[in-house]
């Protein structure tokens, strides 16, 4: 059962029998909004991109995005760039986490989404993350933004090391930036 999360809440990752999750998807998807023009309604394609950061002990250790698609050590992997969004009703990026693989110094993996083109999200709509168990394809959580803004990038959600367990937070935080650098400021107080 998908548990649908508000801003700031968190969830355990663990399975209903007790045991831990094992393999995870954080899949992202948007549209572009209609907008009103001169000839009616037209739409705009809209490329953004998600990124996976790594930390350890509050500091970045690496990171999965477009141009670097796995993480150095292999447990962290993003399925690949989406230019234009809302190409059907699945995700539009996903990136792969196996928590059983995840090295025991990291402790959270922040994941944002950001307007590469520098649109900002009032362009956006139906935007939304979600958490997968990759092993049998249940949607657990599912975060949807409401509203648009003058931003050009989105503090999602970010997974947490919790005792022997992960939890998986929903952020919703707006910020600015076109690559997840430019974005590093925003993810900190977050953390």
């Amino acid at each position: 059962m998908t548990v649908n999360m508000t801003k700031g809440q968190a969830i355990s990752l663990q399975k209903h029998d007790g045991g831990n999750l094992t393999a995870v998807r954080m899949g992202l998807g948007w549209q572009a909004a209609p907008r009103r023009g001169l000839f009616g309604s037209r739409t705009r394609e809209i490329d953004l991109d998600a990124s996976a950061v790594l930390f350890a002990d509050k500091q970045p250790v690496d990171v999965v995005f477009f141009r670097h698609l796995v993480s150095d050590d292999g447990s962290v992997r993003h399925t690949g760039d989406n230019l234009v969004g809302g190409v059907g009703a699945g995700d539009d990026e996903a990136i792969l986490v196996d928590l059983a693989r995840v090295p025991v110094h990291i402790d959270q993996i922040v994941f944002t989404v950001n307007s590469f083109t520098g649109q900002t999200f009032q362009e956006v709509q139906n935007a939304f993350c979600r958490l997968v168990d990759e092993t049998n394809g249940q949607e657990l959580a599912r975060y949807t933004l409401a509203g648009g803004g003058q931003y050009t990038a989105q503090i999602m959600a970010k997974v947490h090391r919790a005792g022997t367990g992960w939890q998986m937070t929903a952020i919703g935080s707006p910020a600015n930036g076109r690559t997840f650098q430019d974005l590093m400021p925003a993810i900190v107080p977050v953390l």
